[in-house]
C-alpha cells in the first residue's frame, strides 16, 4: 500500500503590529469531511451506499458537489487564521475520507493546486471504509517516514474488531523535527458510556507511542490532531493522554480546552454543542523566543457560509446529509485550526 499524508500547514508572513516583528506563519488544520466516498463499490468495505445504485444516489455529480464544497472550507480557512495572508495550509489533517483517490482529487482542485499539496495515507480496516490522510506542502514540509498504528479493539466475547488507524507522519516543517498523529476515534454509537472503553484504548496506543518518541528526545515537537469522539475534558483525552489547558511540565497542551469551556463547539450531538475536533501540542511549542515555531493561536473555522441559516439544523455546520438526501452542504463539523509563527 502507498503511504498517503494529510496535514495542511500554511507557511506566510504576519506581522506584529506591537512588537514591530515579521513572523513566517504556520497554518495547521484539522476537517472531518463527512463521509466523503468516491463512487466506486468496493468489495472489501461496506460502502454500497455511496454509489450511484446505492441508497444515497451517490452520482459523479454529488461527488463532485462534495469536492467543491470541501475545497472551498479548506481554501477559506486561511484567512481567519493568519489574519494578514491567504497562503495555503501547510499541514492538512483529514477524517472520514474513504482513499487516496480522493485525496488526490482533493490536492487537484483549483482552489488548492497552487500548494502542491502532497498527501499521506493508509487503508485502514475499518469496516465502513473511511479513514484519515494527511496533506502537506513539499516547499515547506519533508516526509521521513510513517506508519498506520493500528486499533485493534478487544471484545468481551475475545473477538477484535477494527476501526480507524491512528497515522503518524514524522518530518522536517522548514528545518525543525516534528511528528503528527492524526487520529478518528471510535464514535458514541450505543452511548459515550458503552463505547467509552474503545477510545480510553486507542488514547493509551496514542499515549505510549508518543511516550516512546519522547523517551529518545524530550525536546521534540509533536501535533496531536483529529476527531477524538470526546472533549477535551473526557477520560481518555485528559487523564490517559494527558492533555491538558495548562502549557506546564510534561503535559501535552490543548488550547481547545478553554473554547469548550466557554460553551463552543465543532458539532451538535445531541442538540448540543461538543467539541471532539482539536488539535495538541507537545510543549515544545510553547516558548515564543525560541528559533523555531512557536504555537501562536488556534481557532474553529464556523464562517457563515459552512453554517445552517434555516430548518431544524439552523446554527449548526452545513452537513451534507440529511438522512439519505444530499443536502450540497460541508460537513457535519467545522473545521479547526492553530497558527505557529518563526521570527525571521
Amino acid at each position: 500500500m502507498k503511504p498517503i499524508i494529510l496535514i495542511l500547514l500554511v507557511i506566510g508572513l504576519y506581522a506584529n503590529s506591537q512588537q514591530k516583528s515579521i513572523y513566517k506563519t504556520a497554518t495547521v488544520v484539522f476537517y472531518n469531511t463527512e463521509n466523503f466516498y468516491d463512487t466506486l463499490p468496493s468489495l472489501l468495505y461496506k460502502d454500497e451506499e455511496f454509489t450511484p445504485n446505492g441508497a444515497r444516489k451517490y452520482s459523479s455529480e454529488v461527488y463532485v458537489a462534495k469536492l467543491n464544497n470541501i475545497a472551498s472550507a479548506l481554501a477559506g480557512i486561511t484567512t481567519q487564521a493568519q489574519e494578514s495572508n491567504s497562503i495555503l495550509p501547510a499541514l492538512i489533517g483529514l477524517a472520514e475520507i474513504e482513499n487516496a483517490a480522493v485525496l488526490n482529487d482533493i490536492t487537484n482542485h483549483p482552489k488548492l493546486r497552487s500548494a502542491n499539496y502532497s498527501f499521506v495515507h493508509y487503508d485502514s480496516r475499518d469496516t465502513r471504509g473511511i479513514d484519515v490522510g494527511l496533506l502537506y506542502q513539499p516547499a515547506y514540509f519533508s516526509l521521513i517516514q510513517s506508519k498506520a498504528i493500528q486499533v485493534v479493539l478487544p471484545e468481551k466475547n475475545k473477538t477484535s474488531r477494527y476501526t480507524r488507524d491512528i497515522l503518524w507522519v514524522e518530518g522536517w516543517l522548514d528545518g525543525e523535527l516534528i511528528d503528527v498523529y492524526i487520529n478518528h476515534w471510535p464514535s458514541r454509537y450505543g452511548g459515550s458510556q458503552t463505547s467509552e472503553h474503545a477510545r480510553l484504548y486507542a488514547a493509551k496506543l496514542l499515549k505510549q507511542h508518543i511516550d516512546s518518541i519522547l523517551q529518545i528526545d524530550w525536546k521534540r515537537k509533536i501535533l496531536v490532531m483529529g476527531d477524538f469522539n470526546d472533549n477535551p475534558t473526557n477520560k481518555s483525552i485528559y487523564e490517559i493522554l494527558e492533555a491538558n489547558e495548562k502549557a506546564t511540565g510534561m503535559n501535552l497542551y490543548n488550547p481547545f480546552h478553554a473554547l469548550y469551556k466557554k460553551g463552543i463547539g465543532t458539532l451538535a450531538f445531541q442538540d448540543a454543542w461538543v467539541l471532539f475536533d482539536q488539535i495538541i501540542l507537545s510543549q515544545n511549542w510553547i516558548n515564543k523566543k525560541q528559533q523555531g515555531f512557536f504555537y501562536y493561536r488556534n481557532g474553529i473555522y464556523n464562517a457563515t457560509f459552512l453554517t445552517e441559516n434555516m430548518g431544524k439544523y439552523k446554527g449548526y455546520p452545513m452537513r451534507s446529509w440529511d438522512g439519505l438526501q444530499f443536502r450540497n452542504g460541508y460537513s457535519d463539523h467545522y473545521p479547526v485550526y492553530v497558527t505557529l509563527l518563526k521570527a525571521f
